[in-house]
């Protein structure tokens, strides 16, 4: 450990004279001059596409070298994407920051800095509780801390029951990576975001990052970073690295080292990438791997054998799937020399990279009832998804479609093409720790049938997309609403809406 103190002695230095680098992006290369073909990578983007439903954006880097991107439209490279709980890799490398600068130690007792948070009759395993505990997910609890923005605090976390001795039982903890947070912020002063951005961000070229705070203002930690697809694979590369940018070592390798390795076992299937054994706020993964990732298909995917990161957003429900076609598809893709140029190949594979979509509501353009519900109003009696109102509405002749809707006294518009995405903002609704007042959306629609309308609102800097299908029968409409993913259940209760007095207007 005292090593790593006197390793981050030339941070700051190290990290002043990298920000010169800061705005440029990793390197481009033809992928058969880092010894994978194009073929492979084609095959590999075509089993993400056709197999894997909700992709969103893929980069594949060797060598150091970008050797195939591609973005799922809307997303976009430009656009940050939330990462879930892939920001705990970023919230465990504040921790590796802070130690380097020996400001904390992993065998300090976590209770000693929150002793105004702590309970008074605090257990003994409580009190046995160290940062490494935290970075592990070995706290010693039975069940998770409260985790929900308004909610997670160190003093929720203090006051949980901790029946198990600390460092002998695995158990998932997004708390627990909150108390990282807020740890980093009780010995530092800043945010964990305002602290990484010194040190990790702006040497790296990261340039927009985004972290949601609790009630107290504490970044999340757990959850709520938002960077772009480059941002991810920069830090896998900065991980294989071994914490060097720019031929200045940033971060320790020795934290680098422990953070990536083996720390406690959490399952015995081979077959399975999250039995592979947890390191600081990192998975192992079969062969001879790790990763950060987060909920519905983040990932930053770090091959050391292959000298490889992959980076991948997405809002997909069967995360191994991705993981297994990596496998399958990428690693023996992976050989020791240079290839031999194909550029008919080349340019096959970055044709398919530039056509990738997000799949469209499905069905026709139009339909006979169209202009007959255009701009009427539908009202809804209460009810829990508190829908109050709803109207189509169109300044083309129904070529282009808004869809009105008063929520909880709110207005909500969102814009529709048909088999193109309309962009707008709106609130959009996802459900427990997915709630998004401000965001940034597109929308396409279809009529699947004569009387049925199709809209599909994707939130593209998140993994959720909505659908909504109404139905319209007479002077009535019924209204389901369903998503890709979610933390709870997909899909809504079946509303029904009748025609407003007011009908002639939205």
């Amino acid at each position: 450990m005292k090593n790593l103190i006197l390793s981050g002695l030339g941070l700051f230095a190290a990290s002043a004279l990298a920000l010169c680098h800061a705005a440029h992006p990793l390197p481009r290369s033809a992928p058969e001059a880092q010894g994978v073909s194009s073929p492979a990578l084609q095959a590999l983007v075509r089993g993400l596409d056709q197999q894997i439903e909700g992709m969103h954006s893929l980069m594949v880097v060797r060598h150091g070298r970008v050797i195939a991107e591609g973005w799922w439209t809307p997303y976009a490279p430009e656009q940050n994407h939330v990462l879930y709980s892939l920001s705990k890799s970023f919230t465990s490398t504040a921790v590796g920051f802070a130690v380097a600068e020996g400001k904390l130690s992993i065998d300090d007792e976590v209770i000693k800095f929150f002793p105004q948070d702590a309970p008074t009759d605090a257990s003994n395993n409580l009190k046995a509780m160290r940062v490494r505990d935290l970075l592990t997910m070995a706290t010693g609890h039975q069940d998770e801390p409260p985790t929900a923005p308004d909610a997670v605090s160190a003093k929720s976390f203090l006051a949980q029951a901790v029946p198990h001795l600390p460092g002998t039982h695995f158990k998932y903890n997004t708390a627990a990576t909150f108390m990282q947070s807020a740890l980093v912020q009780k010995v530092t002063g800043q945010t964990a975001l305002d602290y990484l951005r010194p040190r990790l961000f702006e040497p790296l070229g990261i340039a927009q990052p985004v972290w949601d705070t609790n009630f107290e203002g504490i970044s999340l930690g757990g959850y709520g970073l938002r960077v772009t697809t480059e941002d991810i694979a920069k830090f896998g590369q900065f991980y294989l690295q071994k914490g060097q940018w720019n031929g200045k070592q940033l971060l320790p390798a020795e934290w680098i080292a422990m953070a990536t390795s083996k720390q406690v076992s959490n399952g015995s299937n081979p077959k399975s990438d999250w039995n592979q054994g947890y390191g600081f706020q990192f998975w192992r993964c079969r062969h001879n791997a790790f990763r950060g990732d987060g909920a519905f298909g983040q990932y930053c995917v770090v091959m050391p054998d292959q000298d490889a990161v992959i980076a991948i957003t997405s809002g997909i429900r069967d995360m191994q799937a991705v993981l297994d076609l990596l496998w399958d598809k990428f690693l023996p893709a992976c050989q020791p020399k240079k290839l031999r140029s194909n550029p008919a190949a080349r340019d096959q594979l970055n044709e398919t990279l530039a056509s990738l979509r997000l799949a469209p509501a499905p069905g026709s353009d139009s339909s006979d009832l169209a202009a007959k519900i255009l701009n009427r109003g539908f009202v809804f009696s209460p009810n829990d998804q508190k829908l109050e109102r709803l109207s189509l509405t169109s300044s083309d002749g129904g070529k282009n479609l808004t869809l009105l809707l008063r929520l909880d006294g709110k207005e909500i518009s969102l814009p529709a093409g048909f088999r193109q995405w309309n962009k707008g903002r709106a609130a959009f609704p996802g459900g427990r720790l997915a709630q998004f007042p401000d965001e940034p959306i597109a929308g396409t629609y279809a009529w699947p049938s004569d009387n049925t309308l199709a809209l599909k609102i994707c939130a593209y800097q998140t993994p959720f997309n909505l659908t909504y299908r109404l139905k319209f029968e007479g002077d009535q409409v019924t209204l389901d609403a369903e998503a890709n993913v979610s933390f709870g259940p997909t899909k809504q209760p079946t509303l029904v809406g009748r025609l407003a007095p007011d009908a002639n207007s939205n």
